[in-house]
C-alpha cells in the first residue's frame, strides 16, 4: 500500500464518498451526454449527484433496505449511471445484468441467485423481465426506467420513484444522508456475473472499496483531463466500461456519452458511427472485435476515394508502422528522414482517415481478449494509437494498462500501482522475468470472493492473492505481458502442455478462409482443430480456380476442404508460415464445423471470448470422428455436409 506525505495511508473511500470528492472538485462540469430527440444534452456533476439522490431516497421510500440486491438490465443510458448511483446511495447493492441475455433461465438463473428483491428495467428489456416474473417470488417491484401507457402488476415507472424520493428528501432528509453514510468501505456495491464460461456464472462480489481502489490504481497509468470526452460503446454492466469508462472518468472532472439503444441490436450498432461522428469523443474503450470493425470501415472508406489514394494510403501506412516500431523506441537515427514525410502524410491523409472517428480521437484503451500487434501498429500508425490493457472482473477489473505516457505495443501495459504481482509456475512458485506462468495478483482491488460459492472463493483467492487462470510474463517490474489461459492449456498424449491461443488467433488473423477455430488435444495422439469457414471466401475461390464448377458442386466442396488444409498446412516446413509454432502442436485433423460461434448458440460469451467447454460439448461426435482414418482426412462426407 502506497502512503502518503505524512506516512498516513490515504483514506479507503467509499463510492459514495469518492461521488461527493469529484463533485465537490467539478459541480459544474458536463458529467453525462445523452442524445435526446436530435440534440445532445449534457448534465453536470451536481445535476448527476442530485439525480442520484431523488433516485437513492425514493427507493428508501419504497422501502429498500440497506443491502438488499438490485438488478438493472438496461442499455448503456443516463439512467443506468444514475439506477446504479441511487441503488448505492439507498445502501443497496447493484446486480448488472447483460443485455446480450436473451435466454430466460439465464436472467433468471442471475436474478434469484443474486437474492434481487427489486429489479430496474429499460422498456426495451422489459418483455424478457415480464416472461419470467411468475418464477420470481421474490421480486417486490420493477421499476421501469420509461413512461409506459399501462404498467402491469409489481411495475412502476423510476418518474414515480424520483417523485417519492424528492418527497422523502424533504421531510427525511437527515435520515437519507445516516443512510448514505451508515456505508462502509468494505460494503457490497456490485454482483456482477461472470459470462458463464464453466456450468452456471459465478457473482463475483465487488466492495466500494474495490472500486475506488482500483480507479486509484488506474490513475497511475492512464491519464485524461477534464475536457476529455468519453463516448462509452461497451456494455455498462461490463467491469472494464463500469470502471475505466464510469468511475475513472468522474475523476478526472471527464464526460462520458453513450450510444442511443436503438430498437434493434443491429440498429444500436449503426448508431455508433453517428454518436463518434456526433459527440467527437476523445477517448474511447475497445475490444478487438470492434477494432477489427473499425479498421474495415476506415479501408472501405479510403478504396473508396480511388486506387491512387488508396495506393498512397498504403504507402504512408506502412513507412509510419516501420518508423514507429513498438512506439516506445520509434524513429532513431537511421529514420530521422521519414520524420517530415510522415508529418506531411498525417495533413493529407491520416488526419481525414481520423474523421471517420469524429476527427478528435487521442487514443483508445483496449481491453478483453489479446489485441495482435498488427492492429495495434495500423491504428498507432494512423494516430489513434490503441493502448492494450489487462484486467479480469475478479480484480475489478483493471491489472495492466498501456497508455500515452508509458507504452510498448504487443504487451499488456504497465501494472497499476500500488498491487503486488507475480508470475506463478504450476506448483505455484514465483518465477523469474521472461519466464511464463500463471498470472497471480494481490491488491485492495480483489474481489470479496464469489456470491454463496465458498469453495470457487477459497480456490480462486489464496491467502488474498487473486490466481487469474492467465498466462503470461513480466518483462521487467513494470510490464506485462499476457499469452493466454493458464488453464486452457492442451496437453498431448506425451503430456507435454502448450497453450492453443497464439495457434488460433494466428491462423484466423491469416487466412481470410478461416473465420473461427479452436484446438483441442486432452492426451490424444494428435491435435485437432474444430474450423469455422469463411464460405464467401472459399466461394469465391472456386470462381477464381474452377469457373466450370457450379459452387454448391460435391467438387467444389472438395476444391474449399483442400484448401483450409493448404491454410493448415502453410505453419508446416515448406509453408509461409513454417516455424511460428512447433510442429508437434498444430492440427493433424480438422472438423470443418457448419456454423460460427455466436452467443445465441452460447459458444460466444457476453466479452466475445469463445467458450472452449462449450464448443467441445457441441461437437463431441465430430472430434471422435476426426480421431479415425477417415476423419483425418480432411475431405470425408462430415466436412463435406458442413459447406
Amino acid at each position: 500500500m502506497a502512503s502518503n506525505e505524512n506516512g498516513n495511508k490515504p483514506p479507503r473511500l467509499t463510492i459514495i464518498q469518492f461521488v461527493e470528492k469529484y463533485v465537490g472538485l467539478y459541480s459544474g462540469n458536463t458529467f453525462l451526454w445523452e442524445k435526446k430527440g436530435k440534440e445532445w444534452t449534457s448534465t453536470t456533476f451536481e445535476q448527476t449527484r442530485n439525480e442520484a439522490y431523488r433516485i437513492g431516497a425514493g427507493l428508501m421510500a419504497l422501502g429498500v433496505q440497506k443491502g438488499e440486491k438490485i438488478s438493472l438490465l438496461s442499455e448503456g443510458r443516463n439512467l443506468w449511471v444514475l439506477g446504479e448511483l441511487g441503488i448505492l446511495y439507498a445502501g443497496a447493492v447493484n446486480v448488472p445484468l447483460s443485455i446480450k441475455l436473451e435466454e430466460s433461465n439465464d436472467l433468471l438463473f442471475r436474478i434469484r441467485h443474486s437474492d434481487s428483491k427489486y429489479v430496474m428495467v429499460s422498456a426495451q428489456q422489459l418483455p424478457k423481465i415480464r416472461k419470467i416474473l411468475p418464477d420470481l417470488p421474490l421480486v417486490e417491484k420493477v421499476i421501469v426506467l420509461d413512461d409506459l401507457p399501462e404498467y402491469q402488476e409489481k411495475e412502476m415507472p423510476i418518474s414515480e420513484i424520483q417523485k417519492m424520493g424528492n418527497d422523502f428528501l424533504q421531510k427525511n432528509w437527515e435520515m437519507f444522508r445516516q443512510r448514505y453514510m451508515s456505508i462502509g468501505p468494505d460494503d457490497y456495491a456490485n454482483i456482477s456475473y461472470t459470462s458463464g464460461t464453466t456450468a452456471d456464472p459465478k457473482g463475483i462480489l465487488l466492495t466500494h472499496r474495490n472500486y475506488t481502489a482500483n480507479v486509484e490504481q488506474a490513475q497511475s497509468v492512464i491519464g485524461v483531463t477534464p475536457e476529455d470526452r468519453m463516448l462509452i460503446i461497451l456494455p455498462l454492466d461490463h467491469c472494464f466500461a463500469h470502471v475505466a469508462g464510469f468511475y475513472t472518468m468522474m475523476s478526472y472532472g471527464a464526460s462520458i456519452g453513450t450510444v442511443p439503444a436503438g430498437r434493434t441490436p443491429m440498429e444500436a450498432l449503426r448508431n455508433i458511427p453517428m454518436s463518434i461522428n456526433e459527440l467527437k469523443p476523445t477517448v474511447m474503450l475497445s475490444v478487438p472485435a470492434l477494432a477489427k470493425n473499425f479498421k474495415k470501415n476506415i479501408e472501405a472508406g479510403v478504396k473508396a476515394k480511388g486506387p491512387k489514394v488508396e495506393k498512397l494510403y498504403h504507402f504512408a501506412l506502412n513507412m509510419a508502422i516501420a518508423y514507429n516500431k513498438e512506439g516506445y523506441n520509434k524513429g532513431g537515427i537511421t529514420q530521422f528522414w521519414k520524420k517530415p514525410l510522415l508529418a506531411l502524410f498525417d495533413k493529407l491523409i491520416f488526419k481525414s482517415v481520423r474523421q471517420a472517428l469524429g476527427g478528435q480521437m487521442k487514443f483508445f484503451v483496449g481491453g478483453g481478449a489479446l489485441l495482435d500487434i498488427d492492429l495495434q501498429r495500423y491504428y498507432y500508425a494512423i494516430g489513434i494509437p490503441m493502448y492494450q490493457g489487462y484486467g479480469l472482473s475478479e480484480a475489478t477489473p483493471i491489472i495492466s494498462a498501456n497508455a500515452p505516457a508509458k507504452h510498448i505495443l504487443g504487451s499488456s501495459g504497465c501494472v497499476v500501482k500500488p498491487m503486488d504481482i507475480k508470475i506463478c509456475d504450476s506448483d505455484g512458485k514465483s518465477l523469474p522475468y521472461g519466464e511464463k506462468g500463471e498470472i497471480v495478483i494481490r491488491g485492495e482491488n480483489v474481489m470479496a470472493g464469489y456470491w454463496k460459492n465458498p469453495k470457487a472463493t477459497a480456490d480462486t483467492v489464496v491467502d488474498g492473492w487473486l490466481h487469474t487462470g492467465d498466462m503470461g510474463y513480466m518483462r521487467d517490474k513494470d510490464f506485462l505481458y499476457v499469452v493466454g489461459r493458464f488453464k486452457s492449456l492442451l496437453i498431448s498424449a506425451d503430456g507435454e502442455k502448450y497453450s492453443p491461443e497464439g495457434i488460433e488467433e494466428s491462423m484466423v488473423e491469416n487466412s481470410k478462409y478461416i473465420d473461427q477455430i479452436v484446438l483441442h488435444n486432452s492426451q490424444d495422439p494428435y491435435t485437432i482443430a474444430l474450423l469455422v469457414p469463411n464460405k464467401d471466401a472459399l466461394k469465391s475461390f472456386v470462381k477464381e480456380t474452377a469457373p466450370q464448377l457450379a459452387p454448391d458442386s460435391a467438387e467444389a466442396k472438395k476444391i474449399m476442404l483442400e484448401k483450409l488444409q493448404d491454410e493448415v498446412n502453410s505453419y508446416r516446413k515448406g509453408g509461409a508460415n513454417y516455424g511460428a509454432f512447433p510442429e508437434r502442436w498444430l492440427p493433424a485433423a480438422v472438423c470443418v464445423l457448419p456454423e460460427p460461434f455466436t452467443e445465441q448458440n452460447h459458444m460466444v460469451n457476453s466479452t466475445m471470448k469463445i467458450v472452449r467447454g462449450k464448443v467441445e460439448k457441441a461437437y463431441e461426435d465430430r472430434m471422435r470422428f476426426a480421431y479415425t482414418p477417415e476423419g483425418k482426412n480432411i475431405v470425408n462426407e462430415m466436412n463435406l455436409s458442413s459447406l
